[in-house]
């Protein structure tokens, strides 16, 4: 008896193992190779996110700022 719960234990640890490992590989997630970071598995089913274009210069209110204050500069020479 002893030998036959050991081996019903030692399967059970086994079959445990394999399906953690197949829950595993059916999850998908991202993952970092070399550098780059590869989508997951289900990316061609996530919702597209769209961000609409904004200015090609983003820092314009700052450089007519320094235009302005340039030009009352020169003026006060």
């Amino acid at each position: 008896m002893k030998g036959f719960k050991s081996q019903r234990r030692a399967f059970r640890t086994v079959l445990l193992g394999l399906a953690l490992l197949l829950a595993v590989g059916l999850t998908g997630c991202q993952v970092d190779v070399g550098g780059q970071t590869l989508p997951s598995a289900y990316y061609m089913t996530d919702d597209v996110q769209y961000f609409p274009p904004g200015p090609e210069f983003k820092l314009e209110r700052e450089a007519a700022m320094m235009r302005q204050y340039a030009e009352d500069q020169a003026l006060q020479r």
